[in-house]
């Protein structure tokens, strides 16, 4: 009798063994099958993103009195608009003036994988819990500009994936600024805009960014999305040092906006823009 219980134990035991096994592959195969979605969305986030600059002037109905001016003509270059402090709200304006813009968007988001570790992607995607049920939204920032002293930053955020990432750009396109360049660096000294001409400081949160000239050459030592902010804009060597929750990349290309802006307000000593080479947009700054 004895024997028999335990020949009835052993093959219990089998038995929960194998069903551990068969529930283990189970979820072994689905979580295959999630990453293999999770990759193919990411490759079709990954392509890059045109932006459109060929505009039919013709069909195009203005609304606003800087874009009359930007159709008949009267406004040619998009720094008079700046200048001036006029905002945008036609993305037809930007497309006009510069035919030449390119987009990027951030990875601001993260995919699921096993113990945090899936790959980043463009959108980050949140949820609302309700009565009847989770209600996901996406977010995504985009990054526009000339690579010549113009660049552009917007967040979008919508139910799905598309909207949000048009609102972006249309968003982006009507936040462009005007960016200082210069050669601030010590080490170099060759006055070309190929840096910035001084250092500055920006923060969102509890991130703090601050940029520092760099010497030709050099590259962009810093976040990778904020150097895709940074070659936009026609900046090709800076250093960098951040502080704070650097991982909240939302506030971490805050800061560094913050710190694009503080570029344009610092006021500057006389004959300093000729010492550094400085210029704001792609016109050189005369004092």
């Amino acid at each position: 009798m004895a024997e028999d219980e335990k020949l009835k134990q052993e093959l219990a035991k089998n038995e929960s063994d194998d069903n551990l096994e068969t529930k283990e592959e189970i979820d072994n195969v689905k979580e295959n099958a999630v990453v293999d979605e999770e990759k193919e969305d990411l490759k079709e986030e990954s392509k890059d993103v045109k932006v459109s600059s060929k505009v039919d002037v013709d069909n195009w109905n203005p609304k606003t009195e800087i874009g009359k001016k930007v159709k008949s003509g009267e406004i040619k270059d998009i720094d008079e608009i700046l200048d001036n402090a006029y905002n945008i709200f036609e993305t037809e304006i930007t497309d006009i003036l510069i035919p030449s813009l390119e987009s990027d968007l951030l990875l601001i988001g993260q995919a699921k994988g096993k113990f945090g570790g899936g790959q980043k992607r463009v959108f980050r995607q949140t949820q609302k819990k309700t009565p009847e049920g989770n209600n996901p939204s996406f977010c995504c920032i985009a990054v526009v500009g000339d690579k010549n002293g113009h660049v552009g930053v917007g967040r979008g955020k919508s139910k799905d994936t598309v909207p949000a990432r048009e609102k972006a750009l249309r968003k982006a396109k009507e936040n462009l600024i005007k960016i200082r360049r210069g050669c601030g660096s010590w080490q170099c000294g060759c006055k070309t805009p190929h840096s910035i001409p001084f250092a500055v400081e920006g923060s969102c949160g509890s991130v703090k960014i601050r940029l520092m000239p760099a010497p030709k050459g050099k590259g962009l030592v810093i976040e990778p999305e904020c150097a895709k902010i940074l070659a936009m804009a026609g900046i090709k060597d800076v250093w960098s040092e951040t502080f704070g929750q650097t991982k909240v990349k939302i506030n971490l290309v805050d800061a560094c906006i913050d710190a694009l802006n503080k570029l344009n307000r610092i006021k500057i000593l006389p004959g300093m823009a000729d010492n550094v080479g400085m210029i704001e947009g792609s016109v050189k700054k005369n004092d």
